[in-house]
């Protein structure tokens, strides 16, 4: 990600917020999270990525291996604690998310997230080159971010 860039504006793939959630992802989203931050970003979340966040946490909880009080603290903090700003929507992201999904793009929820980062003109942080490839391939906006 480099050095400072001035106005950046990211939406967080849900990988990105799930550290913050108490949930353990690795080096690589830590030094993308690293490079935010050194850049003062503005960071963005979607209601999607919290859902997302919750399915992960089902399979931690099937497995004895979830912080349940940890989950709380970090979702207060990126709901309420004035660093993350939520991103919303809107009916143009819902369509444009279907037509991608017609398109051959079968993850709804990053659909969503790709839709609504273009629609907004900002930068979506993700780890998916499945979705950099399909972008590439349907000669789609390219405002994907990778740490």
């Amino acid at each position: 990600m480099g050095s400072r860039e001035p106005g950046l504006k990211v939406l967080l793939d849900t990988s990105f917020l799930l550290p913050s959630l108490g949930v353990e992802v690795g080096r690589e989203v830590a030094r993308g999270l690293g490079g935010l931050a050194e850049a003062e970003a503005e960071i963005y979340y979607s209601r999607f990525s919290v859902l997302e966040s919750l399915w992960v946490v089902v399979r931690l909880l099937r497995n004895g291996a979830f912080d349940g009080d940890r989950f709380s603290l970090g979702l207060r903090s990126v709901t309420d604690g004035g660093r993350y700003r939520l991103l919303e929507e809107g009916a143009h992201a819902y369509s444009e998310g279907l037509r991608l999904y017609r398109l051959g793009h079968r993850d709804m929820i990053d659909n969503i997230l790709y839709a609504s980062s273009v629609s907004h003109g900002i930068r979506f942080l993700t780890l998916d080159k499945e979705l950099e490839e399909f972008i590439e391939d349907m000669g789609l906006k390219d405002n994907l971010m990778f740490p």
